[in-house]
């Protein structure tokens, strides 16, 4: 029996908004793992206070997908038509991956030693907008009023937060900061320098060599550092190390990126707002972090922010 014209329409819309439901699952739960990362390294620290070697056991448990992914991917596309890959744009990719995934992190696995999981989050929190400041400086993208009151309500919010902190430990709170705020302008740099890579070799295949390039330097780091690369260390430092690769690394991007293809960008975007508040109910409830009526305020104007530029993003593209 032919189905009518009507009837196959409304079955196409089913499908499509049970892709659309289940695009918000995957990218809802692959922030909320993200959010996680700060917890594992919290809980790493008190084994090991060492950001290097953290980071290090960290990439060594994710180096074997990203490569084992990249790998995969290299194949499929010998098999299309697409053009070979240059020399030029896998350097390029290697260079952006060290921006984004080694100096960045080193600069943020450095801070959360000073600054507790929450503010941490909120702090790294702030990349978009160093992406539009940075956009508009460097790379001749235009800078909107609108993005600039977005700015203002984050900053407003992060100020909140930090001065909470500043009343309690003082410079510590300082350093840290400064060391996460500078670890997002890094990423910052990191998304605007890699959209010419992306768009030329594919996320998969950037996120493969970028990530392995950045896991080999951060190993490289830590062998230097400690004068060898000793990979001895407690069971417990190790799971944690593991669940900072897998489940807060490897898994979350799988799962962004599926939703990712369902949902777009900009929903994708406006979703992974909700990674602080994560964080926030994470470390209060794991790492028994403080959370005063001053955190919640400046929390709300930071997500708030954010929300907003995604917003008028949004709103502007088709």
């Amino acid at each position: 029996m032919v189905r009518s014209a009507p009837s196959m329409l409304s079955a196409i819309m089913v499908l499509a908004e049970r892709q659309k439901l289940w695009g918000y699952a995957l990218v809802g739960l692959g922030a909320a793992l993200f959010s996680s990362k700060a917890i594992f390294i919290k809980l790493a620290y008190a084994e090991s206070p060492d950001a290097p070697k953290v980071l290090a056991f960290r990439m060594i448990v994710s180096l074997p997908f990203f490569v084992g992914i990249g790998l995969y991917a290299f194949q499929r596309r010998s098999k299309t038509e697409l053009p070979a890959l240059s020399w030029r744009d896998l350097s390029g990719t290697l260079v952006a991956g060290l921006i984004g995934y080694y100096i960045a992190m080193i600069l943020d696995f450095e801070g959360l030693i000073y600054i507790p999981a929450g503010m941490e989050r909120l702090v790294l929190f702030t990349y978009p907008i160093f992406v539009i400041v940075l956009g508009w400086a460097f790379f001749g993208e235009r800078l909107l009023a609108r993005s600039l009151w977005a700015a203002a309500i984050t900053y407003a919010g992060l100020a909140f937060v930090l001065w909470q902190g500043f009343s309690i430990t003082g410079w510590t709170t300082a350093v840290g900061a400064t060391l996460v705020m500078l670890s997002a302008i890094t990423f910052a740099l990191y998304q605007l320098f890699a959209k010419t890579y992306i768009a030329r070799l594919g996320s998969t295949i950037f996120t493969s060599v970028a990530l392995s390039g950045a896991a080999v330097a951060c190993v490289l780091h830590y062998a230097v550092a400690s004068g060898g690369l000793s990979l001895v260390a407690s069971p417990r430092f190790w799971s944690l190390a593991a669940a900072t690769g897998l489940v807060a690394t490897v898994l979350p991007n799988f799962l962004v990126n599926a939703g990712l293809a369902r949902i777009g960008p900009q929903s994708t975007a406006m979703i992974s707002t909700i990674s602080p508040l994560f964080t926030i109910a994470l470390a209060v409830a794991i790492l028994g972090e403080e959370f005063t009526s001053l955190d919640a305020l400046g929390t709300l104007l930071v997500i708030g922010g954010i929300g907003l530029h995604t917003w008028f993003d949004m709103k502007a593209k088709p």
